[in-house]
């Protein structure tokens, strides 16, 4: 049974936050709701903007991120059907309720200045396209009915990323596991992974090996403004 319900948060790296904050409170309508350091980050900080009450839109402020070069088709797409590097975003879609809502979103992107390409009918949804800050690729889009699998898998691009039949009838359902209420130890940090990157030499295996328990106790969970209300 698939338990990941949907998007808790995506987290985008920023060099300026204010910018992100401006463009998707006034552009789209989003609200800010949290502005902190970011927990355990030396000089990093963090910005949420509501999806919903369980969903967010993140943004990473670091004061090394303006040094890290730019590069159209190596670090950003840049647009929608453009390339970047593997692991990175190519694009952020993000969903509203039907096309009344879809043009009005178009509407309020336009009116403010922003370019905005469609609607476009994909089939299963409908689009609209434009840009944000800092060579974001972003798109709203809204979807009628669920995917059906059987029309939407074609057997050309099964066979160019080599899933055989056995494979797709596997990856058509959810696979099952029996959950041992969080028994499972960490895995062996030489295995198989893959593996969280980036860190300085030896902090990785520090910070993997340190206890459960012990990461959960040392939480950095307390906001930065006490309400007394």
């Amino acid at each position: 049974m698939n338990k990941v319900e949907g998007l808790h948060h995506i987290a985008i790296a920023t060099a300026n936050m204010k910018e992100q904050i401006e463009f998707f409170t006034d552009k789209l309508g989003m609200e800010l709701v949290a502005l902190y350091w970011m927990h355990g980050v030396d000089k990093a900080w963090h910005g949420f903007l509501r999806l919903n009450d369980e969903s967010s839109i993140a943004f990473v402020c670091h004061p090394d991120i303006e040094k890290i070069p730019v590069s159209l088709g190596a670090t950003h797409a840049g647009n929608p059907a453009a390339n970047c590097a593997r692991g990175a975003m190519q694009h952020l879609a993000l969903r509203v309720k039907n096309h009344d809502e879809l043009l009005a979103m178009r509407d309020r992107l336009r009116a403010k200045g922003v370019p905005v390409l469609g609607p476009t009918d994909h089939g299963f949804c409908v689009s609209i396209y434009f840009a944000g800050p800092e060579n974001l690729s972003l798109e709203l889009s809204y979807s009628t009915a669920p995917i059906d699998n059987r029309a939407w898998i074609d057997p050309e691009v099964l066979a160019l990323a080599g899933i055989s039949d056995e494979e797709l009838a596997r990856y058509k359902q959810s696979s099952n596991y029996r959950d041992a209420g969080g028994a499972v130890p960490q895995p062996a940090l030489n295995g198989p992974g893959p593996h969280m990157v980036g860190y300085p030499d030896g902090a990785y295996e520090v910070i993997l090996g340190t206890a459960d328990e012990i990461i959960w106790d040392n939480s950095e969970n307390q906001p930065p403004v006490e309400v007394t209300d």
